[in-house]
């Protein structure tokens, strides 16, 4: 039996937002929800965000332009975004999250915090927002949040999608393929049903 897809992502990230959203329905198999620290993998790629070049707007007119299409909630872009609110908080506690297997119900009810109702994950009483929806209690959260091993884990889940080859975010490994992007998601879909 194949090894299930992965789906890395970063909660700073709209278009991982919108994948979110729909991934777990439009591959055959839910993937393995893997979030990383995409500021690390910049840094290793030697790469700088559209969202902070001149590709801005335009990817923020069609984010918004994909969420009506699919029937998400208006986007709400918080002040600051991109480079005042990247923060290992939610990714520290998707990691937690995942110990308890709640990484899906966490991740996406800190997507919808974010991108939907615009409160920023950098603020930790929006994460135990997200975390009390997927019914994980925010004192052991608050306590995972510094615990070494899910520091290690989220380090590991970074470096492992760095070692892949993954240079941005959503993407889906399939296998040995990488499918980067929100509009890619089919073709993810469709190698690992091949």
């Amino acid at each position: 039996m194949a090894a299930p897809a992965v789906f890395y992502y970063d909660f700073n990230s709209p278009y991982s937002y919108l994948a979110a959203e729909r991934v777990n329905q439009t591959l055959p198999a839910p993937p393995e929800w893997r979030p990383i620290s995409f500021g690390h993998v910049l840094k290793a790629a030697g790469k700088t965000p559209w969202s902070l070049g001149p590709e801005r707007e335009p990817g923020m007119r069609e984010i918004e332009r994909r969420a009506a299409e699919r029937g998400l909630p208006e986007i709400v872009w918080v002040e600051g975004w991109p480079r005042e609110t990247h923060s290992l908080i939610p990714l520290r506690a998707a990691a937690f999250a995942a110990k308890a297997g709640k990484t899906v119900s966490f991740s996406l009810a800190a997507f919808r915090q974010f991108f939907a109702a615009g409160r920023v994950l950098s603020d930790v009483d929006n994460v135990l927002i997200a975390a009390a929806a997927a019914e994980l209690h925010p004192k052991a959260v608050l306590k995972g949040l510094e615990t070494r091993a899910v520091k290690d884990q989220l380090q590991a889940w970074t470096d492992e999608a760095i070692e892949r080859g993954v240079t941005g975010v959503p993407t889906v490994a399939v296998g040995d393929e990488l499918f980067w992007g929100d509009d890619r998601l089919e073709d993810a879909a469709q190698a690992a049903s091949g």
